[in-house]
């Protein structure tokens, strides 16, 4: 049996045997609920909570599964706070009991969920869970296309101060650089050494908007591969002022570990000779729209400009992402804990897609 058929199996245990059972426990579920219930028991985050597990030192620890599941409500219900999450669960007696709490002394402080989310961040918990429910649910599915593409995040921290560039002595200006840049390096490199590579302070970033204007914002950047049907499979939080193109050979070193894929989709920030020789080394096609910088631009073939559509998937998931599950809501300081609050979001819309693919 495929990965797909046993997800569509667990569908419909999940609408004929859990949403009734569940119904008859809580009461009556709104759209909401049974999304949040769907999201929970497609990602099964159950299944890596082993490392929070209380080991007989000092004071056990609150329940790491109930803090986990009201992360991903957060999500699902586009909360803008953690102290709105707090008291969603406080006033919402449903919601508290689905994500564990039988009662209202057992919903620990602001303190313990910010300590948990740290833990949670740190482990890069929603990504791997992500990443154990791709490979579970879709690992021997061929996916078509992969689209690429990066979106802005704002923060709310000061940008970090950027060490002066060295001035090159007069006498070596006509000099030709041999120095490898970033790309020629990333090409030689395993996906660790390039992911450690990658800068990850705030800072300020500047890109041209579709009416072709420049737009400022202080924070970071999020780059993201989505694979047909909307799912995003692989993404990486940086700088702000990181170009898109830096990101594209660690992202397909990291999707390539997921699924199987034929065409690789970006813009035209993506047109350089080591990216199409990455795409080349993974057996894909590259269909990356030229950048006329270097001289006249080249269209595509007809059948290939048809392919090349598909490239919206990865803009359709940024603005879900925005609009409904946290890309606006941005509290957190640091790299690592804004991947995380948005992995708790790109992991929503991946269950969601996933189901929504059955239907």
């Amino acid at each position: 049996m495929s990965q797909l058929a046993e997800l569509g199996n667990l569908w419909h245990s999940i609408q004929t045997w859990l949403f009734p059972m569940l119904e008859d426990e809580l009461g009556e579920l709104d759209e909401k609920h049974r999304e949040f219930v769907a999201v929970c028991e497609t990602c099964t985050p159950q299944a890596h909570m082993a490392s929070y597990r209380w080991v007989g030192n000092g004071c056990p620890p609150k329940d790491r599964l109930a803090l986990c599941k009201a992360f991903i409500a957060k999500a699902v219900w586009d909360f803008p706070t953690t102290s709105a999450l707090i008291d969603a669960v406080r006033h919402r007696p449903t919601l508290r009991r689905l994500c564990g709490w039988e009662t209202l002394g057992e919903i620990p402080g602001e303190s313990t969920f910010s300590r948990a989310f740290a833990a949670f961040a740190e482990d890069q918990l929603p990504q791997r869970i992500q990443e154990a429910m791709i490979k579970e649910h879709y690992g021997d599915k061929i996916a078509g296309h992969i689209s690429r593409d990066g979106t802005a995040i704002h923060g709310r921290e000061k940008a970090a101060k950027k060490e002066p560039k060295p001035v090159p002595p007069a006498e070596s200006e006509d000099l030709v650089s041999t120095e490898p840049t970033r790309l020629q390096r990333q090409l030689e490199r395993t996906l660790d050494e390039n992911l450690a590579d990658l800068p990850w302070g705030c800072d300020w970033g500047t890109k041209k908007d579709s009416k072709g204007k420049k737009e400022s914002w202080r924070g970071y950047k999020l780059h993201l591969d989505v694979i047909d049907g909307d799912v995003p499979i692989s993404w990486l939080v940086t700088s702000a002022s990181m170009h898109d193109s830096q990101a594209a050979i660690p992202l397909a070193q990291m999707s390539a570990g997921r699924v199987i894929s034929l065409y690789d989709l970006a813009d035209a920030a993506y047109d350089a000779k080591e990216i199409r020789q990455m795409s080349e080394r993974l057996g894909h096609v590259a269909l990356i729209d030229h950048n006329p910088r270097r001289g006249e631009k080249r269209e595509f073939a007809p059948a290939e400009a048809i392919r090349y559509r598909q490239r919206s998937s990865a803009e359709r998931v940024n603005s879900h992402l925005h609009d409904n599950h946290g890309g606006r809501h941005v509290r957190v300081r640091g790299a690592v804990k804004v991947a995380a609050h948005l992995s708790f979001g790109l992991l929503v819309i991946a269950a969601e897609q996933l189901l929504t693919m059955l239907c």
